[in-house]
């Protein structure tokens, strides 16, 4: 091979190996991202289940007239099932981003 082909051939050859490299790194991220997804997809997932049987409970609760006792405990009952709701559908709006 002649010198002036060697000087042409090398810095490819070392680009490309670059390049490969980097597509495998790259390929390897990408992989371990959709990992992540998939696995905040069925967090999210249960979420979302976990919701809509606390909403279910309180409609339940709140046919059977549990928060019948006294004005106040209506008050703190209302603001703590709130305040969960509050918490779950903050971890479901994190858990979209």
């Amino acid at each position: 091979m002649k010198p002036q082909h060697a000087a042409i051939i090398e810095p490819l050859k070392q680009k490309i190996e670059t390049f490969i490299s980097l597509h495998e790194r790259v390929l390897t991220e990408n992989r371990e991202l959709n990992t992540k997804v998939q696995t905040l997809s069925e967090e999210l997932n249960y979420y979302k289940k976990e919701k809509e049987e606390l909403d279910h409970k309180v409609q339940k609760l709140q046919m059977a007239g549990a928060f019948q006792s006294s004005s106040q405990d209506t008050k703190e009952a209302k603001k703590k099932i709130g305040k969960l709701i509050k918490e779950i559908d903050t971890c479901l709006m994190l858990l979209n981003r």
